[in-house]
């Protein structure tokens, strides 16, 4: 059992002083975190935070499955969370309430790299600072939602939603669409000049040479001396392949209400806010540890808070035999390339990589080797580790062929009218990782349910064409191409 430690007032004040003195190292050394807001939580406010993702978020059964999963597993002593840190501006620290004083301090120097990582990183240049005010509206709107159609509605369809979540294009600019900006509909953009109706060159203000059009005014018959041609009607094109299946279905699913396009829509924002996370959970974690430790050298602790230091530092860092731990891979590089570059060298990696290139650029043979990394894979009964599974290459192709896309398949959208009958055609983007079949027939009543006619989806199985076809809850049929 975990013994709840007692946050006096004496080490509350403690602890303030702390931080003070944390942040100003912390600037002193170069970081540049939002405006910092930390609040000390018991174990069920902690635990219901990480299960939501949020400190307010809609209300499903798999948020409490997730809570009570983690909850007991803290309650049984087997793992725990010292805190969670929310990308906003102030940026929310929440610490748990048994942690003792010097564990506090630690989070106190690695929740304020966070922040930095989270401000200065290019990926979380485009986020929502205010996003935990976006989803409290949308959970009040879903249980609006609940009160008018009923709760079982709703949750069925917040079912299918979660369970594509994570089909979204990360750079939405690259479907060829304009966001629609918040609060404005389709038909908000009749008559806007720079909209579908105007054909005219350098009519959108957006255009960076709308400048170098306007030239033409000013010349002999130039336009303003011509009459504007009249445009050629446009000819039917194929369908776009489309990357973001959410998007996809809240624009194309035909017999959706409104209130279901904007439970897609808001789950689909979420989903957005949180992917930097997934594709920076190495870099991100190895610079929180990097900067904890620096930031708590340089504090006067005691004889018995630099053990306890140690240990709980150790802790965080130790690898695991079955599984990549984060924390231990992103800092042992971080370490290197600061003893090899400088520190200069790990702000300009902090802004401008990822997981995927951080690890393609950064880890190289003597990395592997020292780190015992490898790959295995499961043959019958049990797992095998080959000599090519720990040649380093295979080693660092294979770490990137799991994160890349945050370890989700590529599914696209072909064709929204599919033989001519109104249904779904799916394609797997396949790169020698087939699907996993259990997860492929219990995803696939998910998206029908959404569209409400057959989808089809064609992967490969065995280097042959196959094609999954789902034409109601639970029927998902099989057929080689």
């Amino acid at each position: 059992m975990n013994t709840a430690h007692v946050n006096t007032a004496q080490e509350i004040r403690e602890l303030e002083r702390a931080i003070e003195r944390i942040v100003g190292k912390a600037l002193a050394m170069g970081l540049d975190p939002f405006p910092m807001r930390y609040e000390i939580c018991p174990a069920e406010i902690i635990y219901t935070f990480g299960a939501y993702g949020m400190p307010i978020r809609f209300s499903h059964w798999s948020f409490g499955k997730a809570f009570h999963r983690m909850k007991m597993s803290y309650d049984y002593g087997m793992s725990k969370i010292y805190e969670l840190v929310i990308n906003s501006d102030p940026c929310y620290a929440f610490l748990l309430e048994t942690n003792s004083l010097l564990q506090n301090k630690v989070i106190a120097a690695h929740v304020l790299a966070h922040s930095d990582f989270f401000k200065r990183n290019w990926r979380f240049q485009g986020t929502n600072r205010q996003m935990v005010w976006t989803m409290a509206a949308f959970a009040e709107r879903v249980r609006r939602y609940e009160q008018r159609y009923g709760r079982d509605r709703v949750e069925r369809f917040l079912d299918a939603a979660l369970a594509l979540h994570e089909q979204i294009d990360p750079f939405p600019a690259r479907q060829g669409r304009q966001e629609r900006p918040e609060g404005q509909g389709p038909e908000d953009r009749q008559g806007d000049p720079g909209g579908r109706g105007s054909r005219e060159r350098g009519a959108d203000p957006r255009d960076p040479y709308r400048d170098l059009w306007d030239l033409d005014r000013h010349l002999p018959g130039g336009a303003e001396a011509r009459p504007l041609e009249p445009a050629p009607p446009e000819e039917p094109r194929p369908p776009a392949r489309c990357r973001d299946l959410l998007l996809f279905l809240m624009e194309k699913a035909p017999d959706l209400e409104d209130w279901q396009r904007d439970i897609l829509s808001s789950i689909r924002a979420e989903a957005l806010y949180f992917r930097p996370q997934m594709e920076t959970k190495i870099l991100n974690e190895g610079w929180a540890s990097f900067w904890h430790a620096r930031i708590l050298r340089e504090l006067d602790l005691t004889p018995e808070e630099s053990v306890e230091f140690a240990r709980l530092h150790a802790a965080v860092l130790a690898p695991n035999p079955y599984h990549l731990n984060p924390y231990h891979l992103g800092f042992y590089l971080l370490t290197r390339l600061e003893e090899k570059h400088g520190l200069e060298k790990l702000f300009e990696i902090r802004e401008l990589e990822t997981d995927v290139s951080f690890l393609r650029n950064y880890l190289d043979e003597q990395a592997v080797e020292e780190l015992d990394l490898y790959l295995y894979r499961k043959e019958g009964d049990g797992y095998r580790v080959t000599a090519a599974h720990r040649e380093w290459e295979a080693v660092r192709d294979g770490i990137v062929r799991l994160i890349t896309n945050g370890g989700v398949p590529y599914i696209y959208a072909e064709d929204h009218d599919f033989g001519k009958r109104g249904e779904l055609h799916l394609t797997h983007g396949y790169e020698g990782v087939e699907l996993d079949t259990h997860y492929l027939t219990r995803t696939l009543p998910h998206v029908h349910h959404i569209w409400g006619r057959p989808v089809h989806l064609d992967t490969v199985e065995d280097g042959r064409q196959v094609r999954y076809t789902c034409t109601g809850e639970g029927q998902v049929e099989r057929k080689v191409l």
